[in-house]
Protein backbone atom coordinates (compact mmCIF):
# COMPACT_ATOMS: atom_id res chain seq x y z
CA UNK A 1 0.00 0.00 0.00
CA UNK A 2 1.74 3.39 -0.88
CA UNK A 3 2.44 5.53 1.78
CA UNK A 4 2.12 9.40 2.02
CA UNK A 5 5.93 11.01 1.13
CA UNK A 6 5.89 13.93 2.47
CA UNK A 7 8.73 15.30 4.84
CA UNK A 8 6.30 16.80 7.79
CA UNK A 9 4.13 13.99 8.30
CA UNK A 10 4.28 11.85 11.17
CA UNK A 11 4.79 8.64 9.13
CA UNK A 12 7.82 10.56 7.29
CA UNK A 13 11.08 8.30 7.30
CA UNK A 14 14.71 9.10 6.36
CA UNK A 15 14.24 8.59 2.86
CA UNK A 16 11.75 12.20 2.96
CA UNK A 17 13.94 13.60 5.46
CA UNK A 18 16.69 13.27 2.75
CA UNK A 19 14.99 14.46 -0.01
CA UNK A 20 13.43 17.27 2.02
CA UNK A 21 17.50 18.02 2.31
CA UNK A 22 18.88 17.86 -0.78
CA UNK A 23 17.15 20.30 -2.98
CA UNK A 24 17.42 23.99 -3.03
CA UNK A 25 16.50 25.49 0.17
CA UNK A 26 12.96 27.02 0.78
CA UNK A 27 12.73 30.58 -0.05
CA UNK A 28 12.78 32.20 3.58
CA UNK A 29 9.16 33.08 3.18
CA UNK A 30 8.04 29.92 2.09
CA UNK A 31 9.82 28.37 5.09
CA UNK A 32 7.85 30.79 7.52
CA UNK A 33 4.43 30.11 6.72
CA UNK A 34 5.28 26.33 6.06
CA UNK A 35 6.31 26.34 9.90
CA UNK A 36 3.38 28.18 10.75
CA UNK A 37 0.98 26.45 8.57
CA UNK A 38 2.29 23.06 10.16
CA UNK A 39 1.59 24.18 13.95
CA UNK A 40 -2.39 23.46 13.05
CA UNK A 41 -3.59 19.62 13.22
CA UNK A 42 -4.66 20.18 9.29
CA UNK A 43 -1.20 21.05 8.68
CA UNK A 44 -0.94 17.28 7.09
CA UNK A 45 -2.79 18.72 4.04
CA UNK A 46 0.27 20.76 3.05
CA UNK A 47 1.62 20.36 -0.11
CA UNK A 48 5.09 18.07 0.31
CA UNK A 49 7.93 20.87 -0.30
CA UNK A 50 9.80 18.25 -2.51
CA UNK A 51 6.93 17.98 -4.73
CA UNK A 52 6.20 22.10 -5.30
CA UNK A 53 10.56 21.89 -5.55
CA UNK A 54 10.03 20.25 -8.39
CA UNK A 55 6.84 22.25 -9.95
CA UNK A 56 8.64 25.30 -9.44
CA UNK A 57 11.39 23.58 -11.71
CA UNK A 58 8.67 22.71 -14.04
CA UNK A 59 7.59 26.48 -14.13
CA UNK A 60 10.55 27.95 -14.98
CA UNK A 61 11.47 25.01 -17.84
CA UNK A 62 7.84 26.25 -18.83
CA UNK A 63 8.42 29.67 -18.84
CA UNK A 64 4.99 29.71 -17.48
CA UNK A 65 3.46 32.79 -16.99
CA UNK A 66 -0.07 32.53 -16.41
CA UNK A 67 -1.15 29.52 -13.66
CA UNK A 68 -4.03 27.97 -11.71
CA UNK A 69 -3.38 27.37 -8.15
CA UNK A 70 -7.06 25.12 -7.14
CA UNK A 71 -7.03 25.10 -3.21
CA UNK A 72 -5.54 27.69 -1.70
CA UNK A 73 -5.48 26.32 1.79
CA UNK A 74 -2.24 28.54 3.76
CA UNK A 75 -1.41 29.95 0.52
CA UNK A 76 1.68 27.77 0.21
CA UNK A 77 1.26 26.35 -3.33
CA UNK A 78 0.84 29.85 -4.44
CA UNK A 79 3.03 31.28 -3.07
CA UNK A 80 5.71 28.70 -4.51
CA UNK A 81 4.10 29.19 -7.88
CA UNK A 82 4.31 32.94 -7.56
CA UNK A 83 8.02 32.68 -6.75
CA UNK A 84 8.55 30.80 -9.98
CA UNK A 85 6.81 33.38 -12.11
CA UNK A 86 8.54 36.40 -13.65
CA UNK A 87 7.63 39.96 -12.56
CA UNK A 88 4.44 39.88 -15.16
CA UNK A 89 3.06 36.34 -14.12
CA UNK A 90 -0.08 36.19 -12.29
CA UNK A 91 -1.84 33.14 -10.30
CA UNK A 92 -5.28 32.71 -10.02
CA UNK A 93 -5.74 31.15 -6.48
CA UNK A 94 -9.22 29.29 -6.58
CA UNK A 95 -10.77 28.60 -3.01
CA UNK A 96 -14.21 29.02 -1.13
CA UNK A 97 -12.89 30.88 1.60
CA UNK A 98 -10.16 32.74 2.69
CA UNK A 99 -9.89 31.45 5.93
CA UNK A 100 -6.82 29.68 6.14
CA UNK A 101 -4.97 32.55 4.32
CA UNK A 102 -6.18 35.10 7.12
CA UNK A 103 -5.34 32.66 9.96
CA UNK A 104 -1.68 32.18 8.82
CA UNK A 105 -1.02 35.81 7.55
CA UNK A 106 -0.54 34.51 3.83
CA UNK A 107 -1.50 37.68 2.65
CA UNK A 108 1.14 39.52 4.65
CA UNK A 109 3.84 36.42 3.81
CA UNK A 110 2.99 36.89 -0.08
CA UNK A 111 3.74 40.96 0.71
CA UNK A 112 6.98 40.25 2.49
CA UNK A 113 7.91 37.75 -0.09
CA UNK A 114 7.03 40.60 -3.11
CA UNK A 115 4.58 38.54 -4.95
CA UNK A 116 1.47 40.09 -3.67
CA UNK A 117 0.58 41.63 -6.69
CA UNK A 118 0.79 37.62 -8.69
CA UNK A 119 -1.44 36.33 -6.97
CA UNK A 120 -5.20 36.73 -7.89
CA UNK A 121 -7.69 35.14 -5.25
CA UNK A 122 -10.96 33.92 -6.10
CA UNK A 123 -13.25 33.32 -3.59
CA UNK A 124 -16.56 30.92 -5.13
CA UNK A 125 -16.36 27.57 -5.79
CA UNK A 126 -13.16 26.82 -8.37
CA UNK A 127 -15.57 25.17 -10.48
CA UNK A 128 -17.35 28.66 -11.05
CA UNK A 129 -14.16 30.53 -11.23
CA UNK A 130 -13.11 27.79 -13.63
CA UNK A 131 -15.91 28.47 -16.08
CA UNK A 132 -16.30 31.89 -15.75
CA UNK A 133 -12.44 32.42 -16.89
CA UNK A 134 -13.69 30.51 -20.08
CA UNK A 135 -16.82 32.07 -20.79
CA UNK A 136 -14.30 35.81 -20.34
CA UNK A 137 -12.32 33.96 -23.48
CA UNK A 138 -9.44 32.87 -21.55
CA UNK A 139 -9.37 28.88 -22.98
CA UNK A 140 -6.01 28.29 -24.29
CA UNK A 141 -4.19 30.88 -22.19
CA UNK A 142 -2.72 29.13 -19.04
CA UNK A 143 0.67 27.81 -19.06
CA UNK A 144 0.23 25.25 -15.74
CA UNK A 145 -2.78 24.38 -13.20
CA UNK A 146 -1.92 22.93 -9.86
CA UNK A 147 -5.19 20.78 -8.88
CA UNK A 148 -5.26 20.05 -4.81
CA UNK A 149 -9.14 20.62 -3.64
CA UNK A 150 -12.05 18.88 -3.12
CA UNK A 151 -10.84 15.14 -5.01
CA UNK A 152 -14.21 14.75 -6.17
CA UNK A 153 -14.64 17.27 -8.10
CA UNK A 154 -11.30 16.55 -9.47
CA UNK A 155 -13.18 15.08 -13.10
CA UNK A 156 -14.65 18.30 -13.87
CA UNK A 157 -11.32 20.73 -12.50
CA UNK A 158 -9.36 19.00 -15.22
CA UNK A 159 -11.72 18.98 -18.06
CA UNK A 160 -12.18 22.82 -17.61
CA UNK A 161 -8.60 23.07 -16.91
CA UNK A 162 -7.58 21.79 -20.21
CA UNK A 163 -9.69 23.95 -22.06
CA UNK A 164 -8.18 26.82 -20.10
CA UNK A 165 -4.48 25.59 -21.06
CA UNK A 166 -2.58 26.10 -23.81
CA UNK A 167 -0.92 23.15 -25.80
CA UNK A 168 2.30 22.37 -24.08
CA UNK A 169 0.70 23.62 -20.76
CA UNK A 170 0.94 21.54 -17.70
CA UNK A 171 -1.79 20.14 -15.26
CA UNK A 172 -0.42 18.66 -11.75
CA UNK A 173 -2.69 16.47 -10.04
CA UNK A 174 -1.82 16.70 -6.10
CA UNK A 175 -2.87 13.75 -3.97
CA UNK A 176 -2.96 11.07 -7.24
CA UNK A 177 -2.53 7.96 -5.07
CA UNK A 178 -4.68 8.95 -2.38
CA UNK A 179 -3.05 7.97 1.11
CA UNK A 180 -2.75 3.56 -0.86
CA UNK A 181 -6.94 3.87 -1.46
CA UNK A 182 -6.94 4.10 -5.35
CA UNK A 183 -5.11 0.60 -5.11
CA UNK A 184 -8.14 -1.42 -3.45
CA UNK A 185 -11.10 -2.80 -5.60
CA UNK A 186 -13.13 0.08 -6.98
CA UNK A 187 -15.68 -1.45 -5.35
CA UNK A 188 -14.23 -0.98 -1.65
CA UNK A 189 -12.55 2.36 -2.47
CA UNK A 190 -14.41 5.54 -0.74
CA UNK A 191 -15.84 8.35 -2.93
CA UNK A 192 -12.75 10.36 -2.97
CA UNK A 193 -10.83 7.64 -4.06
CA UNK A 194 -12.83 6.31 -6.46
CA UNK A 195 -12.96 10.21 -8.23
CA UNK A 196 -8.88 10.12 -8.32
CA UNK A 197 -8.95 6.79 -9.91
CA UNK A 198 -11.07 7.67 -12.37
CA UNK A 199 -9.04 10.21 -13.28
CA UNK A 200 -5.97 8.39 -13.36
CA UNK A 201 -7.91 6.20 -15.57
CA UNK A 202 -9.01 8.88 -17.80
CA UNK A 203 -5.58 10.57 -18.10
CA UNK A 204 -3.84 7.37 -18.91
CA UNK A 205 -6.17 6.94 -22.21
CA UNK A 206 -6.93 10.56 -22.92
CA UNK A 207 -5.26 11.65 -26.56
CA UNK A 208 -5.11 15.12 -25.40
CA UNK A 209 -2.51 14.89 -23.07
CA UNK A 210 0.68 13.08 -21.98
CA UNK A 211 -0.09 11.86 -18.60
CA UNK A 212 2.88 10.72 -15.80
CA UNK A 213 1.87 9.58 -12.65
CA UNK A 214 4.56 9.84 -10.54
CA UNK A 215 5.03 8.39 -6.81
CA UNK A 216 5.54 11.45 -5.29
CA UNK A 217 4.13 13.31 -1.87
CA UNK A 218 0.79 11.91 -2.07
CA UNK A 219 1.11 11.03 -5.33
CA UNK A 220 1.19 13.36 -8.17
CA UNK A 221 -0.20 13.11 -11.68
CA UNK A 222 1.08 15.40 -14.58
CA UNK A 223 -0.48 15.83 -18.38
CA UNK A 224 0.85 18.16 -20.63
CA UNK A 225 -1.64 19.52 -23.42
CA UNK A 226 -0.50 18.05 -26.48
CA UNK A 227 -3.85 18.64 -28.69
Amino acid sequence: MSQISKEHDATAGALQKYLFEHMTPLNPHMARLRADSLQDPMGRMLGASDELNFLRLLLGTLGAKKTLDIGVFTGYSALSAALALPADGKVIACDVTDEWLKKYNAYQVWADAGVADKIDVRLAPALETLEALIAAGESGTFDFAFIDADKQSYPAYYEACLRLLRVGGIIAVDNALYHGGVLKPEAEMDANSRAIHQLNEKAASDSRVHASLLNCGDGLLLCRKVQ
